[in-house]
């Protein structure tokens, strides 16, 4: 086994000794930096909010229409007779469901928590990303 071991390195001494050594080019760094920055600009993407302007727009109009139709029509006879047969059947189906006071707590409070959490990471990400 020994007997391999000095042949391979002899070998490999060999092999060294017949192979000049590569420098690289007077530029190489430069041009590595230059193919990096290219690669790194192709990487970042322009900033696309998640919901567009057009549709919140779209979603407030919309909720506009509904409160003025709400406003204006729900005094007719006609849709007090219809929403008065739709709340009592809402309220015989959650007349048996109690709740107790933690989780109607927690019901409230949570919505509103993960709405600040929202805020606190999409300033967080706009500062990381400087958008």
């Amino acid at each position: 086994m020994k007997e391999e071991d000095k042949n391979i390195e002899n070998l490999i001494e060999k092999m060294m000794a017949d192979d000049t050594l590569q420098s690289p080019s007077a530029d190489f760094t430069s041009n590595l930096m230059s193919q990096i920055l290219v690669a790194e600009k192709a990487k970042i993407k322009p900033y696309k909010p998640l919901i567009s302007i057009s549709t919140w727009i779209f979603i407030g109009v919309a909720l506009a229409l509904l409160i003025a139709y709400n406003v204006f029509f729900a005094g007719t006879q006609n849709n007090l007779e219809i929403g008065k047969s739709y709340t009592d059947k809402i309220s015989t189906v959650f007349s048996g469901i109690h709740i107790s006071k933690t989780l109607l707590y927690a019901i409230l409070i949570v919505p509103f928590m993960v709405l600040i959490q929202i805020g606190v990471l999409k300033n967080y990400f706009d500062k990381k990303y400087q958008l």
